[in-house]
């Protein structure tokens, strides 16, 4: 489970977040690609802004359940 003490810079502020143990795998940024962008020069995903709609929240929500290494949090 994603920890909210380490989650990666960049994240909005807000429900969602991505931790540091993203493998940087794309699954996030293909479910969600409103909410999620990649940091290329570290090499992770991150939540670039929070979901402002249902179809929006769905697609994060549904990131996070597919999370293959669980870096995707939701503080709401």
């Amino acid at each position: 489970m994603a920890d909210i003490k380490q989650r990666v810079k960049g994240n909005a502020k807000g429900q969602y977040y991505v931790d540091v143990t993203c493998i940087d795998c794309d699954l996030c940024r293909e479910t969600a690609p409103q909410n999620f962008a990649r940091n290329e020069a570290k090499g992770y995903s991150y939540v670039f802004r929070q979901p402002d709609d249902p179809s929006q929240e769905a697609a994060c929500r549904a990131a996070l359940e597919e999370c293959p290494v669980e870096a995707i949090g939701d503080d709401g």
